[in-house]
């Protein structure tokens, strides 16, 4: 069997290997003469896999009964086409869900320290409770913030939850973070959800955090709201038109990372291995490796906190010990100079360096930091006996 892969997806040769002949090839080149002879694809977000890569893989030979993703997004499949075909699909919801809330951690700990604010004194909206914003919800409530969210289709099918109208969360939050998936239409679309008179409505000061899907947001009418009046902070890791994003509105944001919210070794471990076993079960294979086989030990495994430090310093030492966004933001930045902006986006991801989750991480404590405990196992971290 020829098993195409991203080259980007880790462990793949250990895991798809089982199935047959696995041939590694950059996301954005596989196209239809890449499939010839291939009965499985595995992919990333960057392929395309709709009706127009499906027939050309046809024509040159292809014999898919398998395509997967190992994201939880799945907006670049069209499964009627694939089901259409008999072609089998799956992806890995949830798989790097920790990562993103730990890179939202990350980037609003930055704004505060920049701003001198307190994170814990701002309301929180959160658009889009799915498998990444409902685990916010928890992380961020759990830490004591103010936090409310939105999800229309979860409203419809939950009606003993609490979920809020969009334009009143806008209006009443301080911090706005977007976690929507991309529906093109239909009731719940989501494209530029965000649009143009959302993003004029928002309150100066207002914190802006995308890291859902770049078409959620008219990043145009973001860019004028940012080049007229300057009053929002702005967290942009999706774009629109990616890579070859608009480079006027990154210039503008203060903290601007290439799609990698979720790019942990954990989440893209995760992914791989719940498609792997979905590979298995399809071609009627044993139950092979799990993600605790797949993933080595982390780099950092302990850190004790002492005396003297404020809660919300704890909290930052330790995130940073494990996770700064500042490295994302200065990557793209130096690999946009070095390649140009397009180049340079899907550089930095293609090289992505070695990060791994705050659940890897055990804190220990000091006799006079014991107060910290709840605070950091809130957070995410490993605490002993908590």
């Amino acid at each position: 069997m020829r098993v195409i892969v991203d080259a980007n997806i880790p462990a793949a040769e250990r895991c798809f290997g089982a199935l047959g002949e696995v041939i590694a090839l950059p996301g954005r080149e596989i196209d239809g003469a890449a499939l010839a002879g291939a009965e499985a694809l595995i992919v990333r977000s960057i392929t395309r896999v709709d009706a127009a890569l499906l027939e050309a893989a046809e024509r040159a030979g292809a014999r898919l009964r398998f395509v997967g993703t190992c994201t939880i997004g799945t907006d670049h499949v069209d499964q009627a086409a694939l089901a259409a075909r008999g072609i089998e699909f799956a992806s890995a919801p949830g798989c790097n869900a920790e990562a993103v809330v730990d890179y939202v951690l990350s980037s609003l700990t930055l704004l505060a320290e920049r701003t001198d604010a307190a994170l814990d004194q701002r309301r929180i909206g959160i658009v889009g409770a799915g498998n990444v914003g409902e685990r916010l919800y928890r992380r961020l409530t759990a830490l004591g913030l103010d936090c409310r969210r939105c999800d229309p289709p979860r409203a419809e099918a939950e009606p003993g939850e609490r979920f809020y109208d969009l334009d009143g969360l806008c209006q009443w939050a301080e911090v706005l973070c977007l976690h929507a998936p991309l529906v093109p239409d239909g009731p719940h679309a989501t494209h530029h959800l965000l649009n143009a008179e959302r993003i004029a409505a928002l309150k100066p000061g207002t914190w802006l955090l995308n890291a859902g899907r770049g078409d959620c947001l008219d990043g145009a009418a973001l860019r004028q709201r940012l080049a007229d009046a300057g009053d929002l902070r702005t967290v942009l890791d999706v774009w629109e038109a990616e890579p070859g994003i608009d480079a006027a509105l990154w210039q503008l944001a203060d903290i601007a990372t290439p799609h990698i919210a979720g790019y942990s070794l954990d989440g893209k471990l995760r992914g791989t291995q719940q498609v792997y076993a979905a590979a298995l079960r399809r071609f009627g294979m044993p139950a092979g490796l799990s993600f605790e086989d797949l993933a080595p030990p982390p780099p950092l495994t302990r850190l004790e906190l002492g005396s003297g430090l404020s809660p919300w310093e704890a909290l930052r030492l330790c995130m940073r010990a494990v996770y700064d966004v500042r490295r994302d933001h200065d990557g793209l930045a130096r690999m946009a100079a070095e390649l140009g902006m397009a180049r340079g986006f899907d550089a930095w991801r293609a090289g992505y360096p070695l990060r791994r989750e705050f659940a890897t991480l055990e804190v220990a404590f000091g006799k006079d930091s014991q107060s910290l405990v709840p605070l950091c196992a809130a957070a995410g971290f490993r605490v002993r006996g908590y």
